[in-house]
């Protein structure tokens, strides 16, 4: 269980992976996005989560670049996560996405770099393209985003390589219990993504009432859940007061009162697209 924000949990490959990062899903190019990022960074994040579909790859290397200067600290420090968006599925389509999100990132490697979407008829294709540059030392970790069970179980068939992660929609609307155990049973980490349910959270009565009497934001409350489950949480914010309070979440526990009230909330509810209906 995470003791710090920079408490890492081992990957079945070794690799270590922040409990704990910054999500930059839909922050622009631009100075709030650099701001973001070095506040981050600042305040002890080392996990970083971006996309090529995010538009917004040069902006993080250019944060991650300063803060990396402004803070003394080494490439090794942080952790870096990319994904391969639908449209480069394929096998050298993926090969070639990889060298574009590096060349914007203007890194020489990517900690963790994740197939997006599961699409029909390519993602084994994509995977092996992730294999190969897992292969090569081009990338620290490989995983996927958005599989459902039957997406990984199909992956594991002929994989020679199992993900490491898998990324997917998970807040106390959609626990998403049956992905956890199946992810632990086959050693695949899994990592939170929309962890506050776009702000949609932070009126819910259970959690106000959980909040209040720890003394604790609904924000700190939903990502102590994260980790008491074991999952990776990546709360996104721009504003510095909330990236330091989403991580300050090392000084209370939720009771196992507390984790069933909250796991009783879930409503297999959305706010991203279900991956077995998404119109790629």
């Amino acid at each position: 269980m995470a003791q710090h924000l920079q408490d890492t949990t081992t990957l079945h490959n070794g690799v270590n992976m922040p409990w704990l990062g910054l999500g930059v899903f839909k922050v622009e190019e631009g100075a709030e996005l650099i701001q973001a990022i070095k506040s981050a960074i600042r305040h002890g994040y080392r996990s970083i989560d971006t996309a090529a579909i995010y538009e917004n790859e040069t902006g993080v290397g250019q944060a991650i670049q300063e803060a990396l200067q402004e803070n003394s600290l080494s490439r090794e420090e942080l952790f870096v996560t990319s994904k391969v968006w639908t449209a480069d599925m394929g096998y050298e389509e993926t090969i070639a996405a990889y060298e574009t999100s590096l060349a914007k990132l203007g890194l020489e490697y990517l900690d963790l770099y994740l197939i997006h979407w599961p699409v029909k008829g390519k993602y084994k294709e994509s995977w092996r393209a992730l294999e190969t540059l897992y292969k090569e030392g081009r990338v620290k970790a490989i995983g996927v985003s958005n599989f459902q069970i039957h997406h990984l179980e199909d992956v594991l068939k002929d994989a020679e390589i199992k993900p490491m992660v898998n990324q997917v929609e998970l807040h106390p609307y959609l626990n998403q219990q049956e992905l956890l155990d199946f992810c632990k049973e086959q050693g695949v980490q899994l990592e939170a993504w929309s962890p506050l349910m776009q702000g949609q959270l932070f009126d819910q009565p259970v959690l106000k009432q959980i909040a209040v009497k720890h003394d604790k934001s609904v924000a700190q409350v939903i990502v102590r859940w994260d980790l008491q489950r074991g999952i990776i949480t990546i709360p996104k914010s721009t504003k510095e007061h909330r990236i330091i309070e989403n991580v300050d979440v090392f000084d209370f526990k939720l009771s196992d009162e507390d984790m069933t009230l909250i796991n009783s909330l879930n409503q297999d509810q959305r706010v991203g697209p279900d991956p077995d209906h998404f119109d790629f």
